[in-house]
């Protein structure tokens, strides 16, 4: 509990939202396009990636205990490079046909052409990840990181390293959500659990791995 010089009370900072559009953030930027894919192909991706992805239950050591990842994964790319985070290794896959027209159709807004993606789906609101930066040497200097999202709308939290300020965005059933520039340096992001969410979620994250 934070006080004041004289012993007040200090209320804590509420999150602040992101607009809909391109938003210039201390150390970074986003771009949050709420309806970037229509209802219709929403829909249909959603249920095509739920089908057809190679999903995986992983799991980490925490204490000498084997512990589940609170989601499933899968791990993409245009090679059969694998990618190693949290102490586990990821077999890479091969692109898709939903995932090649996904990239094809967000690549010239986010002005890179991404060669891996992550896929997180998120079984109910007990499912989530927790405070990370996507920070990894391959990504690059100042990484381009596009986040798609079909299902359930799930609120998605940024935290500055630094100064702690908080803000938090709403990722919609077809939306596209951008992060640029120095900011994976500087926050830190996460989609914490809730007891309100009992749908499902599908959410890609493409990267560039150098």
């Amino acid at each position: 509990m934070n006080k004041d010089i004289f012993g007040n009370i200090i209320p804590p900072k509420k999150s602040r939202s992101i607009c809909i559009g391109q938003n210039s953030i201390t150390n970074g930027e986003v771009i949050y396009l709420p309806k970037f894919f229509d209802k219709n192909e929403s829909d249909e991706f959603f249920v095509s990636l739920r089908n057809n992805i190679l999903w995986r239950q992983e799991s980490m050591k925490m204490y000498g205990k084997k512990v589940d990842f609170p989601r499933l994964t899968a791990w993409y790319s245009d090679s059969e490079r694998p990618y190693a985070f949290s102490g586990i290794t990821l077999k890479s896959n091969l692109w898709n046909h939903d995932i090649v027209a996904i990239k094809n159709k967000i690549e010239p807004k986010a002005g890179v052409v991404f060669n891996s993606v992550m896929l997180n789906l998120y079984r109910s609101g007990n499912d989530s990840i927790s405070w990370h930066s996507d920070s990894e040497p391959e990504f690059g200097r100042n990484p381009v990181i596009a986040s798609v999202n079909f299902g359930e709308t799930r609120t998605f939290q940024l935290r500055h390293i630094q100064t702690k300020e908080k803000l938090e965005i709403e990722l919609t059933h077809g939306s596209l959500f951008i992060m640029l520039g120095e900011l994976q340096h500087f926050w830190q992001h996460q989609v914490p659990k809730t007891t309100q969410i009992k749908k499902e979620r599908i959410n890609l994250t493409f990267r560039v791995i150098k």
